[in-house]
């Protein structure tokens, strides 16, 4: 369902002239699995998902989603992928149901339609209680519920979330990873990008280590612990990552 193939995404800085923020990152993702991108801040973790959800071009290398070439088929991609992005904000003065309306009818969908599945994601993602209410007076967690179900209104095959339980609290967490683990069940393609550990030891059938733009190990979880003799995924992220440097005297 998801292929990148040596996929490398370079930008220029004036100071530190090129920076390589994907190096050569290939993995696959099969219909119906959770592919956990395992990393820690400015590992490039979102960097990957911007390009796989066309919003970046990539430097070199290459991906397909569904079948369709990333580059080639921006817009074929795009109508078959959710992103979930760590950086969008909602327009205060809509409701929820309104912001849903409004990307529904983004995305060409009926008016009819877009109710139904409003109806069905305000009960997965527990949103009734605040569904007719104005984004500006939301909590993280409200904002962050109406975030997923604004991405995902259009139903799409592939779901890319990047860090969807950042800030929140335990409660609003814990909703956000059952919703997750029900997509699988209905058959979604997730990649779901974290530093959260314990997150992906619950949703994840395959991991990947990503640090300094590379992708340093992958594998199902029983396949990492027999390859670094080690039963924690902590343990695990640290020995495919190296030890940190030294501090300085």
């Amino acid at each position: 369902m998801i292929e990148a193939r040596a996929l490398t995404k370079t930008f220029r800085d004036k100071k530190r002239g090129e920076i390589r923020a994907v190096d050569g990152v290939s993995f696959r993702v099969e219909p119906g699995q959770i592919y956990g991108l395992l990393g820690a801040n400015g590992a490039g973790k979102t960097t990957t998902l911007r390009v796989l959800a066309t919003l970046l071009q990539p430097t070199a290398g290459g991906a397909t989603v569904a079948g369709f070439d990333i580059a080639r088929d921006a817009q074929e991609v795009r109508r078959r992928v959710g992103f979930l992005a760590t950086s969008t904000a909602l327009y205060g003065r809509l409701t929820a149901r309104e912001t849903l309306q409004y990307f529904g009818r983004l995305n060409g969908l009926a008016d009819a339609e877009i109710a139904a599945r409003t109806q069905r994601l305000a009960a997965e993602l527990d949103m009734h209680e605040f569904l007719d209410r104005r984004c500006d007076k939301f909590s993280t967690g409200m904002k962050q519920k109406t975030s997923i179900a604004r991405t995902l209104i259009h139903d799409p095959a592939v779901m890319i979330f990047d860090e969807p339980t950042l800030g929140l609290d335990i409660m609003a967490a814990r909703t956000i990873v059952r919703f997750v683990r029900e997509c699988r069940a209905r058959g979604k393609t997730v990649i779901y990008s974290t530093h959260i550990m314990s997150e992906v030891e619950k949703l994840c059938d395959r991991v990947g280590i990503i640090h300094g733009g590379r992708l340093l190990a992958e594998g199902t979880l029983p396949e990492l612990r027999a390859r670094y003799g080690q039963q924690d995924l902590e343990e695990i992220f640290v020995a495919a990552v190296g030890p940190p440097p030294p501090l300085a005297p």
